[in-house]
Order: C-alpha cells, then sequence, then structure tokens
C-alpha cells in the first residue's frame, strides 16, 4: 500500500460515481487529492470525509465549460496541495439521442465538457508535472467510443477524441518522465446509467455484458491506480479497456 505517498493527485468529477471512487483509492493509497466537480456540496463531503480518516483531501467547484474557472481551479490546487503529480479526468456528461434529432447545442456542450474539457486540464497541469520531473495523466474514456452505439454519436465522438488527443500528448510529453493514457470502462454502476429502466437493464446485460453485471466504480477506481503508478512507466499512449467483455481488443 501507500503507492502514491508524496504525491498530489487531481481528479475532476470526483462527487460521484468513478471520479469519487478513484480519489477515495488514490488517498489511501498515500497520495493528497484535490476533488474537483461542479458539485461543490457533495465534492466536498466526500473530502471531508476522507479528512475524517486521516487523509489530505480538498474540494474546488470547477466548470469546465468555462475556461477561467479551470485556470483559477489549478491555480488554487497547486497553492493548497502544490504541484500535481497526477490527473484523472473523470469529469464527464452523457445523454441519448439519434444523430437526426440532436441539436447543435447539445452537440456543442458534449464537446465542451467531455473533449475541451480535458484538453483544457491537461494543458494547465503539464507545467507543474514538468516541475516535478514525475506525472500521469488518465483521461477517462469509454468502450462506446470503439463499439458504438445508437444515440450516442456526440458522446462516443466526444470519448474518441479523447482517445486520439491522448496518443498525442503521451508522445509530447514522455521525455519529461509524464506519462499520459486512457481508461475506457464498460458500462458502470453509477448515476449515468441509474435512470435506465430495468427492462433495459436487463436487455443490456443479456446482450451485450458477457460478465453478465454491470462493473463497480471501485473496479475502475483499480485500473487507474494501476496507470498512476510507477509500475505503468512504460504505457504511453495507451488504451485500457475495463469494459467486462462489451469490446474485446
Amino acid at each position: 500500500m501507500n503507492r502514491l505517498e508524496g504525491k498530489n493527485a487531481i481528479i475532476t468529477g470526483a462527487a460521484s460515481g468513478i471520479g469519487a471512487a478513484i480519489a477515495k483509492r488514490f488517498a489511501f493509497e498515500g497520495a493528497n487529492v484535490a476533488l474537483l466537480d461542479l458539485n461543490i456540496d457533495i465534492a466536498e463531503k466526500n473530502a471531508a470525509k476522507l479528512r475524517s480518516e486521516g487523509k489530505l483531501a480538498l474540494a474546488k467547484k470547477i466548470d469546465l465549460l468555462d475556461e477561467s474557472s479551470v485556470i483559477q481551479t489549478f491555480g488554487q490546487t497547486k497553492e493548497l496541495i502544490g504541484s500535481a503529480h497526477i490527473l484523472v479526468n473523470s469529469a464527464g456528461i452523457a445523454d441519448g439521442s439519434p444523430l437526426a434529432e440532436l441539436s447543435s447545442e447539445k452537440w456543442d456542450e458534449m464537446m465542451g465538457v467531455n473533449l475541451r474539457g480535458s484538453f483544457l486540464c491537461c494543458r494547465e497541469v503539464i507545467p507543474y508535472m514538468r516541475e516535478n520531473q514525475w506525472g500521469r495523466i488518465i483521461n477517462i474514456a469509454s468502450e462506446v467510443a470503439n463499439r458504438g452505439h445508437p444515440g450516442l454519436s456526440h458522446y462516443a465522438a466526444s470519448k474518441a477524441a479523447v482517445i486520439a488527443m491522448t496518443k498525442c500528448l503521451a508522445l509530447e510529453v514522455v521525455k519529461d518522465n509524464i506519462r499520459a493514457n486512457v481508461l475506457s470502462p464498460g458500462p458502470t454502476e453509477t448515476s449515468m446509467i441509474s435512470g435506465i429502466d430495468e427492462t433495459t437493464l436487463s436487455n443490456l446485460l443479456t446482450d451485450l455484458m458477457p460478465i453478465g453485471r454491470l462493473a463497480q466504480p471501485d473496479e475502475i477506481a483499480g485500473a487507474a491506480m494501476y496507470l498512476a503508478s510507477e509500475e505503468a512507466d512504460f504505457c504511453v499512449g495507451m488504451t485500457l479497456n475495463i469494459n467486462g467483455g462489451t469490446y474485446r481488443i
């Protein structure tokens, strides 16, 4: 344990789901964690829980659609916990709509949060990692980016773009001892999926999931822990698929 002792980690989307699970896992592995989310009340509750257990954790509000918010929040985080060694871009949005019925506003919002937001966070954190001469960037994508699914063209496109961006970024920063990789989960039991009715969910598990169940956020956090660790030093621009067999490569 304590594989992240002395490391400072920023996790976006840390109020719930995968982001919250990753923040908790990193904290219990010894990292100082900054939980960033638009929902600051829930993020602060998560941070307070970690602090009550003896961990160094703080929460900050961030709006990924607002560049000035990203710049300001990263600056404040550096002042409070120091230069980040690890960034996890877990914040994201998802909804369903056939492309023919999709508004340009919905398309732009999806790209703004999932792709542009990840870009802004990566851009802001790279100077900190260069200061530390060590870094780990983990961008959360989705197996839908490779598998495709009706009604998710805008979501899949945003996540496919994150994968492509990370491949290029990984080559730009590898000489700085920074590793950038993608974690691509399959259907996971989070608030994004909680609105699905029981019949649809049952069909999803039967038709799509060879493993027969949804992933748990803690399982995705375990994979993120690997990519954040020294053990992942030889991983450069790769995509780690944690999907229960929905997409096999």
